[in-house]
């Protein structure tokens, strides 16, 4: 069963697929022609792809015959063969298309996987393989603590220890690291036997903010694995809007009404599923990106 992610290129998918065999990813090339030309028309899309490869045969450009068709799962749920190419073939793509976005978003391709966001991404999708998830304790700060360390060792040096400096975001400081010990140990010991207290414990990990970088990212699978062990469910992050997400985390400071909303909404059984957890990576590293790439 092939690998799948889903990039965030200016709100728009791009879906991709790791082969084993070449060791490489391949990128849907529709997804990736819709995100250039900032088009939302699946057909239109469709349309311009299929001018582009009469373009290339004729001119005998070789790009059409590097591409592979694999299988994506499509808006309707179901795996559909789609053109796809690795990177270098979506480099040749991308200069076939005689656009200045072109150009930008084969910058954002080549740049992203090198940065410290993309290395850890692909590290918090080893954690599935790795097992180490099955050996954690859900809820405990160690376990958040052994995430976070997973995700950003040797990217970070401070990679699984609690911050000692006071950190603030838009104007919100989170809680004083000089009362961690309290206040970790309080959150440590919240119930988490009903959807309500978890989301609650969920909330106050939230204002405390453990880490100096990366705490979005470690505490949506700390949560996933609190629910996944008390109520045999899990969140399908992608059924969640970034933006409905991130105000949803900012008011739930005084009121987590919205944030309940739409974890409840989202909540599915699919608890063992290696796709379902990959996908959770991507929406949440996508919550994180700026709104402007």
């Amino acid at each position: 069963m092939n690998k799948i992610s889903i990039r965030f290129y200016n709100d728009h998918e791009v879906r991709a697929v790791w082969v084993e065999e070449s060791a490489r990813w391949y990128f849907s090339v529709l997804d990736v022609i819709g995100a250039i030309n900032e088009q939302e028309d699946y057909a239109k899309t469709r349309n311009y792809w299929k001018y582009l490869k009469t373009k290339l045969k004729k001119e005998g450009n070789e790009l059409v015959s590097v591409t592979n068709q694999l299988k994506l799962l499509a808006p309707d749920g179901k795996r559909r063969l789609t053109d796809t190419l690795d990177a270098k073939g979506i480099a040749a793509l991308a200069k076939a298309m005689p656009n200045q976005k072109a150009m930008a978003f084969l910058d954002w391709l080549t740049y992203s996987d090198n940065t410290i966001d993309g290395q850890s991404r692909k590290k918090a999708y080893d954690l599935f393989e790795s097992g180490m998830l099955n050996k954690l304790e859900p809820g405990s700060i160690k376990c958040l603590q052994q995430i976070h360390g997973y995700i950003f060792g040797g990217l970070y040096d401070f990679a699984g220890q609690l911050r000692t400096k006071n950190i603030s975001k838009g104007g919100f400081t989170f809680a004083n690291c000089l009362y961690f010990p309290t206040i970790l140990h309080n959150i440590e010991m919240m119930p988490e036997t009903t959807f309500d207290e978890i989301v609650s414990k969920y909330v106050e990990m939230n204002v405390a903010h453990p880490f100096m970088e990366g705490n979005g990212r470690s505490t949506r699978i700390w949560i996933d694995l609190i629910f996944k062990r008390s109520l045999k469910r899990c969140i399908d992050w992608s059924k969640i809007n970034k933006n409905d997400y991130l105000h949803a985390m900012r008011v739930s400071v005084s009121d987590d009404t919205a944030i309940r909303r739409l974890l409840k909404g989202a909540l599915t059984d699919e608890i063992n599923s290696r796709e379902l957890f990959m996908k959770g990576i991507d929406y949440s590293y996508y919550y994180e990106q700026e709104d402007e790439v």
